[in-house]
């Protein structure tokens, strides 16, 4: 019985663990910062992750297609995303209403 009860909270330590792992890893390479610091830890991925990806082709001997090149301002994408979130954050509780009214109206009519 006592085991049926230890599982969920392993797991659920186990889960926190990793999130938070990876929150501190994000933030610790500048992922969570300005515009510029996530172009600095783009510049670094860009930098390591090609002979990583090449160390795990010889290992396993597959044959993997050559990565695309991605020409953009980390800086310009991430203001984008901010103010793209802000926007719907400040409309979100009119859209609420809205939909709620909206709801409220078409069940009303379905009792009539």
């Amino acid at each position: 019985m006592a085991s049926s009860r230890v599982f969920p909270v392993v797991r659920f330590v186990v889960k926190g663990s990793l999130a938070g792992g990876a929150m501190y890893v994000a933030y610790d390479q500048g992922l969570l910062g300005n515009g510029s610091q996530g172009a600095e830890a783009l510049r670094k991925a860009r930098a390591a992750l090609p002979p990583a990806i090449q160390e795990w082709t010889n290992y396993t001997g597959w044959e993997l297609p050559s990565a695309p090149k991605f020409d953009f301002s980390v800086s310009e994408s991430w203001n984008t995303g901010v103010q793209a979130t802000v926007s719907a954050l400040s409309v979100a509780p009119t859209k609420v209403r809205e939909y709620t009214q909206d709801g409220w109206k078409y069940m009303k009519d379905l009792i009539k």
